[in-house]
């Protein structure tokens, strides 16, 4: 008996199948010389594309020993400052000492105030002081005069010298234990302003 297929296709015969490369054909670009393109392709893409991560690698590893240059040199240049500030702040603070010795020295010494009262009492006749005591507020002074107007022009010119504001006459007794009238007396002067200071 024969068989005739008129489909014109063979019956596929089961079993296992065998895989078969392209046939080379001349008709359109070969799949195979495709694929090769695309593997040498992708290869050149990789290729390239390490490199440009190796030059910005290189890039960045350049740019980070510059920044790293330019740390250490500000460091220096940071150390050399607070080394200056430091020697600044010891030089300001000996010539704060300095300046403030100058002020004491100036303000609370009692050479001034002395001054005053020596020359007030130099200028007042028939008076001398035998004892002064400086209380930091007020002056007390002891002292002798020949009579009242010559205690009482003294109480004036120590008003007038601008060193006390107030001047109180404590304690006066008359002596008689000379040939010679004197008085003796007690003042209490409160120092002005500037003479605190």
């Amino acid at each position: 008996m024969i068989r005739i297929n008129l489909l014109g296709a063979a019956k596929a015969k089961k079993g296992k199948r065998k895989f078969a490369l392209p046939k080379l054909t001349t008709a359109g670009p070969s799949p195979l010389f495709v694929g090769l393109g695309l593997v040498v392709a992708l290869g050149g893409g990789e290729y390239w594309y390490y490199h440009h991560l190796q030059s910005e690698h290189e890039q960045l590893k350049s740019k980070i020993t510059e920044a790293s240059q330019k740390i250490i040199a500000m460091n220096k240049i940071k150390q050399a400052y607070l080394e200056r500030q430091r020697d600044y702040d010891t030089v300001k603070r000996r010539f704060d000492v300095i300046d403030q010795l100058r002020n004491s020295q100036t303000q609370n010494t009692p050479v001034p105030l002395l001054d005053s009262i020596s020359e007030t009492v130099s200028q007042t006749d028939g008076v001398w002081l035998l004892n002064m005591r400086d209380d930091g507020a007020s002056v007390s002074l002891d002292g002798v005069s020949l009579g009242p107007n010559q205690l009482a022009n003294l109480m004036t010119n120590l008003r007038k010298s601008g060193f006390f504001k107030n001047v109180e006459l404590k304690d006066a007794a008359q002596e008689d234990k000379q040939t010679i009238q004197t008085f003796s007396f007690t003042l209490v002067c409160d120092k002005a302003d500037k003479a605190k200071a």
